[in-house]
């Protein structure tokens, strides 16, 4: 027999995977909390656990059912949910787990707190599991995500799903077709979040460079940012991630003249290798991702540029990784994003033949790993004595009892200072780089 949940209930919900899974948790547990059933969040004791899964890489997924295995050991007594990309991808695979109460695929995910408005989730002896179709959404649904958030600077997710079908990636199967959330939607919940004195937001998406092409009328990411700007939404906005061919002239001009946008792009490559980005199905060539990395150095001359890189991919061969390490060596880019190859069914590239060896894929993880710690180091060592914009957050660094932030080029920077300062947009001058991944700054 079922049992019914205790009303009210608390909820304890974990995230893995990337930006959007993380805006979704948020507004999954804004919209129950909104409910009658639901009042407050607890790290011990909830009555309701939700897992938020990821399945872009085999070690994703492993960290996810271990996640939701160690929810069922941690709560034998709450009511397990899973959702998210695992939960759309492998419904099936995650019903063999005995504890599971809920398994709710990305499809229906918005829906979660509308399936439990009217009565609570309630244990069961089988997990019942609730996965439509994702391939056939054709439009974004804003259900179930009010305007809420607690980060200092907040994620706003403009966009979903991905029509380009990478031959090593199952996001396309786990997250439908590229969606782009309504113009004013996203502008009112920038303008919650400025008079909640937010100061920066980030724009995020599977692919935001596809933003607003499948609108009515058609629009474009250009457009969008011109709107944010020209109306003074909020001081600052970043991009979390755009492809190669989507960094347009048109758009670096006007980032080049903006007050606004962050001046921080994070673009993938994958390969430097033309013959692997074609296998891989990348609609662009390491000549294309290197014009645009230099033409952004050229213009914003203080910008941060992230890239991310895949090693292992079947077919790569050892030249082919020397001309990746040598293109990344060549350019002026900050950081890197180092991601070992990883098969994942029903992408293609995990039945290609000369799948590379583990040995080799960790040999070259390294090399790629300590090239973008050097590359980090030198744009950190190049800033000190720069000035900079930081958005500080409500936590301190927990050794130095600093306050922590991050600044318009993606820096993360630690100053003194007191409460009073959390939250809130501060100027000061980079004066050491204390850590691979911290500078220390003054207020000025």
């Amino acid at each position: 027999m079922a049992e019914i949940l205790i009303n009210p209930a608390t909820i304890h919900l974990e995230t893995l995977g990337c930006k959007v899974n993380q805006y979704e948790s948020e507004a999954i547990h804004g919209g129950l909390t909104n409910t009658a059933w639901f009042n407050a969040t607890a790290d011990t004791h909830p009555d309701l656990v939700i897992i938020n899964t990821c399945s872009v890489t085999k070690k994703a997924a492993m960290q996810s059912r271990q996640m939701i295995r160690r929810a069922i050991r941690n709560h034998p007594t709450a009511i397990i949910i899973a959702t998210g990309c695992l939960a759309q991808t492998e419904p099936r695979e995650l019903a063999q787990i005995e504890g599971i109460d809920y398994i709710i695929g990305n499809a229906d995910k918005t829906r979660l707190p509308e399936f439990f408005r009217n009565g609570p989730p309630v244990k069961n002896t089988e997990p019942v599991i609730i996965r439509a179709d994702i391939s056939v959404r054709r439009f974004f649904d804003d259900s179930g995500f009010p305007e809420t958030g607690t980060r200092s600077r907040p994620f706003i997710k403009i966009q979903d799903g991905c029509d380009q079908f990478c031959t090593y990636c199952i996001v396309p199967h786990a997250r439908g077709p590229s969606r782009s959330r309504p113009m004013q939607r996203i502008a009112d919940e920038i303008k919650n979040f400025s008079k909640k004195g937010r100061h920066e937001v980030v724009l995020t998406g599977i692919h935001i460079g596809r933003w607003g092409l499948d609108l009515s009328p058609e629009t474009n990411l250009h457009r969008l940012l011109t709107h944010i700007h020209q109306n003074n939404l909020i001081q600052r906005v970043r991009l979390s991630s755009i492809e190669p061919l989507e960094v347009t002239d048109a758009l670096l001009s006007f980032a080049a003249d903006s007050e606004h946008l962050c001046a921080h792009w994070h673009i993938p490559l994958q390969s430097g290798d033309n013959a692997v980005l074609k296998k891989m199905n990348r609609p662009y060539s390491s000549e294309v991702f290197s014009d645009r990395v230099r033409r952004i150095r050229s213009l914003i001359p203080q910008a941060a540029i992230g890239t991310d890189v895949m090693v292992g991919f079947p077919g790569e061969t050892d030249d082919a990784f020397e001309r990746t390490a040598a293109l990344l060596e060549s350019l002026p880019v900050t950081y890197l994003h180092v991601f070992p190859f990883s098969r994942r069914e029903p992408a293609p590239a995990a039945r290609f033949p000369d799948q590379v060896s583990l040995e080799k894929i960790k040999h070259r993880a390294t090399v790629l790993n300590r090239l973008g710690l050097r590359k980090k180091a030198a744009f950190y060592d190049k800033m000190i004595g720069e000035t900079v914009n930081v958005v500080l957050e409500s936590r301190r660094d927990m050794s130095s009892g600093r306050l922590t932030g991050v600044s318009e080029n993606y820096i993360r920077v630690m100053i003194g200072g007191g409460d009073g300062l959390k939250n809130r947009m501060v100027r000061c001058r980079i004066t050491a780089r204390i850590s691979p991944h911290t500078v220390s700054a003054e207020l000025i």
